[in-house]
């Protein structure tokens, strides 16, 4: 009987376009180890931190996206454009563009700004640089 009433509100709830509650209803959903493809727990969609490790490939797309979008601006005295680094206040930055945020997901969440002829990709949440590409 608890397994009809599960199946039925499982049912239910699909119907209703709730999938991921009514596989959280199921009774064996909990010990599944699967990452079902409507979630949103992927890489690419992760809020912004204060280190990224972009491929090559993915550093010489956001610097060809990224690129001549932004204003080349030269480092304020005393600010070295490292990672880990926090952008000063003069140090303008911008969010990043739709193309950018399309062609290389994992900086979606990131802001950007040209210092002293490199890309840095900021953390919006606290000004930190979180990589630093050069053309």
């Amino acid at each position: 009987m608890k397994k009809q009433i599960a199946i039925a509100l499982a049912a239910g709830l699909l119907l209703s376009g709730s999938v991921e509650s009514a596989l959280a209803m199921w009774p064996f959903s909990s010990s599944w180890n699967v990452m079902w493809p409507f979630s949103s727990s992927t890489k690419a969609s992760a809020p912004a931190q204060d280190t990224l490790s972009l491929t090559s490939t993915e550093q010489k797309t956001a610097w060809k996206d990224l690129n001549g979008n932004a204003s080349a601006q030269s480092a304020p005295s005393g600010f070295q454009p490292i990672v880990g680094s926090a952008v000063p206040a003069a140090v303008q930055i911008e969010a990043i563009s739709g193309k950018a945020a399309s062609d290389t997901p994992a900086i979606k969440h990131y802001d950007f700004a040209i210092v002293s002829g490199k890309l840095l990709i900021v953390n919006p949440s606290d000004r930190k640089v979180a990589e630093v590409i050069t053309g």
